[in-house]
């Protein structure tokens, strides 16, 4: 009981200091339903456009801004702002370019994951069950996967129409982000019913447990690359906890958390404990990009349990220790009418609280999390960032000079190429400036060339 007093005091004492720093920060995100049963809330039927041919909706999808001012976060509000008087009066449509842009907010949807690179919005969206011409509900794997891309700025959708992956491609996962150091998007994906590599298949090792099989499955992390939607694992599928989220924070260093799986009863702090008074709940993790495996550590669970469904979480640049989680209030777990601890109804989530949202702030030297406040509506977003920083700055890599994150022979052609030419279209001219001397010359392709041989600078 000790350990747990002492534990709500420090808790206690750490959100009156985020209080009185004040400080403010705008958060930008994807729009993700929380609301299993009713996904018409805020849905608004304009009309049918005959120009179109399509029937106009104003729906809660889009892109959304919400402040945290460090003491209370903002009601999240569309931005840009979908306006029906800028399409639509007196009955009738007067702009249809903007009825068109308004409704394809109806397919702004990330259950699966999105991420922000070179200005695109890349959403993707798991159809898990389809039902079929005889009203039959069926798993659909060739068209399993819908992807849509999307112009961060101005919300445009810039694919005609759904573009479909199969199921076998492993689109889905707890999150993706771009690496600053090297520019690449990577992603903890869930890989299902997909063929283990023959370099594993033919390790008699792996197969010492009789009960493995020739089947990949568990997370794990990949590259993706966002122009052929295929990732590229760096590992097996290893991890089987049920991951939410996936941020990666100014360093270059990767972090997720599990959903809890704890049926522990918060205390009187709000936070859930374990019989030894420990931190118990969602759990962060730390991921090495290059082996893709987890380090080891002994944080504390963060104190907060949370629903398996998909999150968001992100960094700001300025901090790279505090992660911000905006994810769900609890379990799915609750009491009752009858004072029983039990699953909630989801029939009843507008009254009993089961997907109630929280924002949280989570300390990575720790792993302990802090509620900041309760987000209004149950907003939640597939995709969080700090308004101004959705894309991180990446760190020029000195000798890829054609951006492709490795140095090779491919390299010092495109260097000859510009030198003789002087078109930086397709090269990094940060990169290029390979002895350093603040000039782009034939020195600098005798010096990336020494560096391959070498293997080294």
């Amino acid at each position: 009981m000790r350990k747990i007093m002492k534990a709500t005091a420090v808790a206690a004492m750490a959100f009156v200091c985020l209080q009185a720093m004040g400080q403010g920060i705008t958060f930008r995100g994807v729009y993700q339903t929380s609301r299993d049963d009713d996904n018409s809330v805020g849905s608004e039927y304009v009309g049918w456009n005959y120009t179109l041919q399509k029937t106009i909706f104003i729906v809660p999808q889009g892109l959304y801004k919400m402040e945290w001012d460090g003491t209370t976060v903002s009601m999240p509000e569309k931005d840009p702002a979908v306006n029906k008087a800028d399409f639509y009066s007196n009955g009738r449509f007067t702009d249809d370019a903007k009825a068109l842009w308004a409704t394809n907010f109806n397919m702004m949807q990330a259950n699966s994951g999105a991420v922000i690179k070179d200005g695109i919005l890349t959403t993707i969206m798991s159809r898990t069950d389809m039902q079929n011409p005889d009203g039959q509900w069926v798993t659909n794997d060739t068209n399993r996967f819908a992807v849509r891309k999307w112009d961060i700025k101005t919300g445009d959708l810039l694919t005609a129409g759904d573009v479909y992956y199969p199921a076998w491609q492993c689109l889905e996962s707890a999150g993706m982000a771009v690496n600053p150091k090297d520019g690449k998007v990577y992603g903890l994906f869930h890989i299902t019913n997909k063929y283990l590599p023959d370099s594993i298949l033919n390790d008699p090792d792996f197969f010492a447990d009789e009960s493995a099989d020739s089947l990949d499955s568990g997370y794990a992390i990949c590259t993706i690359d966002l122009d052929k939607m295929e990732i590229s694992q760096i590992t097996p599928g290893l991890y089987y906890e049920n991951y939410v989220t996936f941020a990666i924070n100014s360093e270059g260093r990767a972090f997720a958390l599990t959903s809890g799986g704890t049926a522990a009863i918060p205390a009187e702090d709000g936070r859930c404990y374990d019989i030894n008074g420990d931190l118990t709940g969602s759990h962060l993790c730390e991921f090495d990009l290059t082996t893709g495996l987890r380090i080891s550590d002994n944080r504390a669970g963060t104190g907060y349990m949370s629903q398996i469904k998909r999150q968001s979480a992100c960094f700001s640049k300025d901090d790279p220790t505090k992660m911000y989680w905006m994810g769900y209030y609890n379990s799915g777990l609750g009491f009752d009418d009858y004072g029983n601890w039990t699953t909630l109804p989801d029939k009843n989530w507008k009254t009993n609280g089961k997907y109630d949202t929280s924002l949280y702030e989570v300390d990575i030297t720790t792993g302990e999390a802090h509620r900041i406040a309760n987000i209004q509506d149950r907003y939640l977003f597939a995709l969080m960032w700090v308004d101004g920083e959705e894309e991180p700055q990446v760190e020029a890599l000195r000798g890829d000079v054609d951006q492709d994150g490795t140095i090779t022979i491919a390299d010092v052609t495109a260097l000859i190429d510009y030198v003789l030419s002087h078109d930086a279209t397709a090269i990094s001219t940060a990169s290029a400036d390979c002895d350093q001397d603040g000039d782009i010359t034939i020195a600098d392709v005798t010096a990336l060339i020494d560096r391959i041989l070498a293997g080294q600078w």
